[in-house]
Parts: C-alpha cells; structure tokens; sequence
C-alpha cells in the first residue's frame, strides 16, 4: 500500500497478507481522487474515512493535505496496522478510532467535509449506510459522502445521489448534502 501523491508520495507500508480486507486498487484510488477534486479542495479538508481496513484513503487524504482525518475500524489486527502506520508518520491531522461503524456514526457529534465508506462488499447493512450518514449531523453543508461498493448496487433513486463511478470491479457512489438541510 501506498500514497499516490501529495507529501507521502511513494510511502509504502506492507499490509499483512492475513488481512480480510481489500484495499482500494491503486487505479481506482487515483481515479477517484482525480473526481474528488471537483467537489473538494483537499487542504484542511475534514475527514471521516469509514471502515478504514488498511488505512489507504486515510493515508491518501493525509498526504494531499487533509486538516483532520478520522479512521475508523472494527477488527483489532487492521485497527492496530492503522495505528502503527499513523504512528509512523506522526501526522497531528490523524486520528485512529476502534469502533463498529454501524454504532459510531449515530452517536458521532463532529462535522466532515468528506465521508468515505469502503464497508465489506457482503455487509448485510450496505444499503442502508447512505440513509445512515446522510441522516446523521455529520456531514457538513455540502459535504460529500463516497460509498464504495460492488456492482450489484444502484443509489442514484436516492435524493441526495451525485454521481456514479465504476473502475474495473470497484464502484464509488457520490452523495452531496444541500448547504440548506443543516439550516434548522
């Protein structure tokens, strides 16, 4: 695994081959980066990169500039490698949180510009997480949400659907929040 670009550029860290999780192919992390950034500016960007696995988009976000990332993950032998890899860099923007997702994001009282979520492909809840975050407070005024999933999904009947992405096997669903709904 490795930073594409941005002040990690070409950082490697060895993910342990007994990880269950797939980190986000190189391809499609650059291509969806590439799309990011006409929705967003990465610098000070805040972050909440959901299932974090092996901490790639954390990483990722971290290099081009990210003024606070919260990577957040269940499994103790991924949560530890992020931790251990953060703890490497020393970067004051990370932040490293063990928890289920599912139980996090209804009781997360802080904003973000951008929420990735890069959930286990055969999670039963896949298709509930964009009404989940979209629900919560946590998305700031035109915030972006990233769903990344298989090909048997299709969001865009959902209100707040932006764009679709697929590259190769891995699909991205793009979810914008109008400035409007956080004006209660």
């Amino acid at each position: 695994m490795r930073a594409i670009t941005g002040k990690y550029k070409g950082r490697h860290f060895s993910v342990p081959q007994t990880f269950k999780a797939r980190p986000t192919t190189d391809f499609a992390k650059e291509n969806l980066f590439n799309v990011l950034r006409a929705y967003l500016d990465f610098e000070g960007l805040r972050a909440l990169d959901l299932f974090g696995g092996t901490g790639s988009i954390t990483l990722e976000l971290l290099s081009r500039g990210a003024g606070r990332v919260v990577c957040v993950e269940k499994d103790y032998q991924h949560f530890s490698f992020i931790r251990k890899m953060l703890n490497t860099l020393n970067d004051p923007a990370a932040c490293a949180v063990k928890a289920d997702v599912l139980k996090f994001v209804p009781r997360c009282h802080e904003q973000f510009d951008l929420v990735f979520a890069d959930p286990p492909y055969a999670l039963p809840q896949l298709a509930e997480l964009p009404d989940l975050v979209l629900g919560s407070k946590m998305l700031a005024p035109e915030g972006l949400f990233v769903l990344e999933h298989g090909k048997d999904y299709n969001f865009s009947a959902n209100p707040h659907f932006a764009e679709h992405r697929a590259y190769g096997s891995v699909n991205f669903s793009l979810f914008r929040m109008a400035a409007s709904r956080h004006a209660d």
